[in-house]
C-alpha cells in the first residue's frame, strides 16, 4: 500500500507503520522499558525537519528514548541537528534517552567532535539493558531514601 506523496505508509506489522520521508523509513516501537525510533536510508536536508518533528512527538515523559540510526546510510551535517533536538527535548521532559549509530553517524560525529556528547550504545537490546540497570539501581536506592529515623 503505497502513495504518490511524499510521505506514504508502508505495510505494516500489528500497529508499527514504516513511514517513508524522502530516502529515509521511520518506524516507531513502544516497548516496556523505552520508546524506539528506528530510522533507516538516507538522512538529509531534504527530509531532516520532518524526521527531527517525527522523533521528537515520541519523546515522552516518563519512559526512555532509543534513537536507531544503525542503518542509516547517509547522514548529512543538517543531521547533528536532529540529535542536538532530542538531547534537548530529553533533558526538559526529564527522561534517558540513547543513540544507535551506524557508520555514517559516527563518521559525522568524529567530525564534529561530538563522539562523546551523546549516550550512545552499540545496539537496541544494549541499550534496554541500560535503561533497566538503571532502573534496578533507583529501585535500589529508594528504601534508604523512604527511612525515617
Amino acid at each position: 500500500m503505497t502513495s504518490t506523496s511524499s510521505t506514504r505508509r508502508f505495510t505494516h506489522r500489528y500497529g508499527n507503520p514504516v513511514t517513508d520521508y524522502g530516502d529515509a523509513r521511520l518506524r516507531v516501537q513502544s516497548r516496556q522499558l523505552a520508546t524506539v525510533v528506528t530510522i533507516s536510508g538516507r538522512i538529509d536536508e531534504t527530509n531532516i525537519e520532518r524526521i527531527r518533528q517525527y522523533a521528537k512527538r515520541y519523546v515522552l515523559a516518563e519512559k526512555p528514548f532509543v534513537l536507531d540510526l544503525s542503518d542509516v546510510t547517509f547522514f548529512s551535517s543538517q543531521g547533528m541537528s536532529l540529535l542536538h533536538c532530542l538531547e534537548e527535548t530529553c533533558c526538559t521532559v526529564g527522561v534517558e534517552w540513547c543513540l544507535i549509530a551506524g557508520q555514517p553517524v559516527k563518521d559525522m560525529l568524529r567530525a564534529f567532535g561530538g563522539e562523546a556528547a551523546f549516550p550512545t550504545a552499540d545496539s537496541t537490546p544494549e541499550a534496554l539493558n541500560q535503561f533497566l540497570d538503571a532502573m534496578h539501581q533507583r529501585r535500589r536506592l529508594l528504601p534508604l531514601l523512604t527511612k525515617t529515623a
